[in-house]
């Protein structure tokens, strides 16, 4: 199985673009891929950092239900320090994927900071995404303890010829 094929399993879709496997789990699937700020057809996509990692995303989605993108904002609100690592962190992940786009590119860029959002916190996936791929992300930390550890006893995904298809045996691990 190739990296981008399990990601395409993990993510239950075709990927838009080429990928970089920038975090990976135990059992070494891709956890985040680093995805160029232009797709293969030029589209701008402002998310540098996406999550693949089916348990990640089921454990971010149930933080999300209930309230964990409010709570990131009250914290970013009312506690000033974390405001400004919230701050350079955007500021750092724009920086880093604006770097990316190819100096001859005339046409349009992504924007926004993390997940493309030009204001406040969009999504706690982009943000975790970020935090696993090793960059000082405050909202993805905070995230963090509600997500990991990722401890899956059985791959999400399986192989099937050439290609990877999601596992049909696996399930959300207790924590």
């Amino acid at each position: 199985m190739n990296d981008e094929s399990v990601a395409e399993a993990q993510i239950g879709r075709p990927l838009r673009s080429s990928v970089d496997v920038v975090a990976r789990c135990h059992l070494e699937l891709p956890v985040v891929v680093a995805v160029p700020p232009l797709l293969d057809d030029g589209t701008p996509f402002p998310t540098r950092y996406w999550l693949t990692c089916p348990l990640a995303r089921r454990r971010i989605g149930t933080v999300e239900s209930g309230g964990g993108v409010k709570e990131a904002q009250a914290r970013i609100a009312n506690d000033p320090s974390f405001a400004a690592d919230y701050e350079n962190a955007m500021d750092d992940y724009r920086r880093e994927r604006d770097s990316l786009v190819p100096t001859e590119h005339e046409g349009p860029v992504p924007s926004g900071g993390v997940g493309g959002a030009r204001a406040g916190v969009k999504c706690l996936h982009a943000h975790y995404a970020d935090y696993r791929a090793g960059n000082q992300n405050p909202v993805g930390r905070q995230t963090s303890p509600a997500v990991d550890p990722l401890n899956c006893a059985m791959p999400c995904v399986v192989s099937e010829g050439v290609s990877a298809v999601r596992n049909p045996e696996w399930r959300e691990p207790k924590r």
